[in-house]
């Protein structure tokens, strides 16, 4: 699933122009690439952060649209919905970095021993409840399994041991997943 460095760099200009467009209230630049990884259906994240701290992220678990369009799409997202922060300034942008995280289907685990720091991310779901954590997030925090797991739930807005439960549902996938400052 390793995307090429051309690859990277377009869905990177993709989320930058996009928010600067929306910022600049221009119309949304068109995905003038041919690249075919682009009109692939796949699951991503737009992750921004200002100075090292995270400013917005937001993302499609699963794959409901070409992967362009669900790149610039999340990017607006992450900057000016993500319920979390207030909208993205202008003047803000060039003191961003943006990260995309391109993803696997979700994999059903029934065992937690499956799941590898570092290679996999969670999504964790009961009832109407569930959480989303990108593979780097644990790795990033310095997490082992037990607390990446606990985390997941903490999420989803579940008890933090809900993962030993039988009624949640815990998934694993993995990702591809680069920055502007790579």
């Amino acid at each position: 699933m390793e995307l090429t460095d051309q690859e990277k760099k377009t869905l990177l200009e993709i989320a930058k122009r996009s928010i600067m467009a929306k910022a600049g209230n221009k119309e949304m630049p068109k995905l003038a690439s041919d690249l075919p990884i682009l009109k692939e259906k796949r699951g991503a994240f737009v992750t921004l952060k200002k100075r090292g701290h995270l400013r917005g992220c937001i993302g499609y678990i699963k794959a409901v649209k070409p992967l362009g369009e669900t790149v610039q799409e999340m990017a607006v997202a992450a900057a000016f919905h993500d319920p979390r922060f207030p909208s993205v300034k202008f003047d803000e942008i060039r003191d961003l970095s943006f990260e995309v995280s391109v993803l696997s289907p979700l994999q059903k685990v029934s065992n937690v021993d499956d799941i590898e720091v570092g290679k996999h991310g969670l999504y964790v779901v009961r009832g109407y409840n569930s959480g989303l954590l990108l593979p780097q997030v644990a790795v990033e925090y310095g997490w082992d399994r037990e607390t990446f797991l606990r985390e997941a739930c903490y999420k989803a807005g579940l008890p933090s041991q809900a993962w030993t439960d039988t009624e949640t549902d815990i998934f694993i996938f993995s990702a591809d997943y680069f920055s502007d400052k790579d």
